[in-house]
């Protein structure tokens, strides 16, 4: 499903030249990538939905690789294939929950089946607040928002930037055991990039990220 090699990155020509390990995970399979503030844990969640390009190396999701695409058709294949669970939700406040779950429906232009979102809101326990605007929804409800927001789609990769940031240990189980079930009822492979050191022992398939980061 998805795999690094040689990954390289620099935000500018003076930048710190940031490194990366060679990932590699099967379909359906689930990732842990671990690291403390400062590694670069984000920036390698957005190269690996094609958000970024690396400055050298390589990234394959599904086959293909993510560098040899023009920026418009990375759009195109992240809108298709990739569900992304931000750490912060970056909801449109002036739309309702269900409005903004449509959006990557919107923003693809393809038909979007209501019946479809309000079952998935349902399955994470906040069919209630469809209706409501995202400001009026506690933290742990914007998360499962969110959740939602990412697997609409089906996609058959999930990446989640830090999903337990400031949680406490019942609140982090239950996010998590959300995330991993319905990225399972949807076929879809899941990474967690995250620096909580309580999920380490989680996932058999792990990387430990660590500050590289080289001078030019």
């Amino acid at each position: 499903m998805i795999r690094t090699t040689n990954l390289t990155f620099r935000y500018q020509k003076d930048s710190p030249l940031l490194t990366f390990p060679d990932l590699e995970c099967p379909a359906k399979d689930q990732m842990l990538l671990l690291g403390e503030s400062g590694c670069g844990k984000t920036t390698l969640l957005h190269l690996l939905c094609g958000m970024l390009q690396p400055t050298q190396g390589s990234v394959h999701v599904r086959g293909l690789s993510l560098g040899e695409m023009t920026e418009a058709d990375r759009d195109t294949f992240r809108g298709r294939n990739v569900g992304i669970v931000f750490q912060n939700s970056h909801f449109l406040q002036s739309l309702t929950v269900l409005e903004n779950i449509a959006m990557p429906a919107f923003l693809q232009g393809v038909s979007f089946d209501k019946r479809e979102g309000f079952y998935l809101l349902e399955q994470l326990g906040i069919a209630h607040k469809a209706h409501d605007r995202p400001r009026d929804l506690s933290i742990g409800e914007q998360q499962r928002a969110g959740i939602a927001r990412a697997l609409i789609h089906r996609p058959a990769l999930v990446l989640a930037d830090e999903p337990t940031s400031a949680l406490d240990d019942s609140s982090t189980e239950a996010v998590l055991a959300l995330l991993e079930r319905q990225a399972e009822a949807a076929d879809a492979t899941l990474v967690i990039v995250t620096h909580d050191q309580r999920l380490k022992n989680r996932y058999k398939n792990r990387f430990v990220l660590t500050n590289q980061a080289q001078s030019k």
